[in-house]
């Protein structure tokens, strides 16, 4: 299984767009570049002299997310003068042994974007679970600090809320193990939003990414400064770069193949896939006991064998999370 983003596209391009007999021609990189350099020095033990030829200007070649036109080649050398960022991509600098792609058939920047689109779309059929650990407050709490954020506006609703405050009657809390459902209702504040904290002082949170809101509780029948634990539904986080881990994201194990079967479809919309690519993927699916037929319906396959995966991941999900009983927008906290 993935742990980070970028393990998601490289299993991605293995199991889906990059079969072992379709890779596209590749060298490494043998000095490493800042993000500036012009010159790229590759490993020419790697290619034949056809490969090396089609290196000559006009050529783009893709290093990690960036693409680069080639401007010119020495063969002698083995160095090729590029023209940084092409195609809507980002320079970055590269390390020595990193992959050079030559023409690649799918740019790794278009399947990172492809996979932030299937995670993002996941939603709302599949949600992400968060339990915070909150202290109850007789007015509203807010989620988050002005300086910590946090990805709380990413919060939708409230799945359940316990609380070892049992005696209601007392106002006092158990030693015990046993939990109690706590009544509670989550509100929804304009971002950014101006509150005054507990020494006097005008903070403002806001959230510069991700859904413009800003979250709050509001609790009934307890009184304030006790522990609830807060059980919330929750939008998958959108991953900015592909050292983004997938416990940050949301995302379960189980939603992988989910993402890698939508992104194989988006990327192989409007295209004629090769050969080998359309043979490996019908094998692969084979193997799941999702036979595709031809290779014109490998798109409408995956999006079909997406599905399947999707209802059996969202049977789970309400299975493992029942709706909770509200009642005039209060959770209280039964399922």
């Amino acid at each position: 299984m993935s742990t980070t983003i970028g393990d998601l596209v490289d299993r991605t391009f293995r199991e889906y767009l990059e079969p072992m007999d379709d890779i596209v021609s590749y060298t490494t990189l043998t000095t490493a570049i800042n993000d500036t350099d012009t010159e790229v020095v590759f490993n020419g033990n790697l290619l034949s002299v056809e490969e090396e030829d089609a290196l000559d200007a006009g050529t783009i070649i893709e290093i990690g997310q960036e693409l680069m036109i080639c401007t010119d080649l020495n063969a002698v050398a083995n160095t090729i003068t590029v023209t940084r960022a092409a195609r809507g991509t980002t320079a970055a600098s590269h390390s020595i042994g990193d992959l050079i792609k030559i023409s690649p058939v799918f740019p790794r920047k278009n399947v990172f974007d492809a996979v932030c689109d299937q995670i993002k779309n996941l939603f709302p059929t599949l949600f992400a679970v968060e339990t915070l650990t909150v202290s109850t407050s007789d007015g509203y709490t807010l989620l988050g600090t002005y300086d910590t954020p946090g990805t709380h506006n990413y919060l939708v609703s409230v799945l359940k809320a316990i609380s070892q405050y049992t005696d209601f009657t007392a106002g006092a809390d158990t030693t015990t193990t046993l939990f109690s459902p706590v009544q509670v209702e989550i509100v929804q504040l304009p971002n950014p939003f101006t509150y005054t904290d507990d020494t006097g002082t005008e903070r403002t949170i806001t959230y510069t990414s991700g859904p413009n809101q800003v979250m709050a509780l509001q609790f009934y029948n307890i009184n304030q400064g006790h522990t609830a634990y807060v059980t919330f539904k929750k939008k998958f986080v959108e991953p900015t770069a592909e050292t983004d881990t997938l416990t940050t994201v949301g995302l379960e194990d189980e939603y992988e193949p989910i993402i890698m079967a939508g992104v194989a479809a988006q990327m192989m919309s409007g295209r004629d896939i090769p050969t080998a690519t359309a043979d490996y993927i019908s094998d692969q699916m084979s193997i799941q006991n999702f036979p595709t037929g031809s290779a014109a319906s490998i798109r409408n396959s995956l999006l079909r064998y997406q599905q399947v995966l999707l209802n059996q991941a969202r049977k789970y999900l309400k299975a493992k999370y029942p709706d909770a009983v509200v009642i005039n927008g209060v959770n209280s906290g039964i399922q």
